[in-house]
């Protein structure tokens, strides 16, 4: 089999992720068996400090 296009097109039948039971966004990876937008099944929400941006920065006062 040739390398390239046609040996990728073979990878498009078949989904990695599936929807989440706990977000609803269709990131739960199927083999990982883990959401990569909220981490279930882990009991912890998945977020992250650099996710928000802090608008008031500027008006807080020091």
């Amino acid at each position: 089999m040739t390398k390239g296009t046609t040996s990728r097109g073979k990878h498009t039948a078949h989904r990695t992720h599936m929807q989440c039971r706990r977000c609803g966004n269709r990131s739960y990876h199927k083999r990982k068996q883990r959401c990569a937008y909220c981490g279930f099944p882990s009991a912890k929400l998945r977020r992250f400090s650099w996710q928000r941006k802090n608008f008031n920065h500027r008006r807080r006062i020091h």
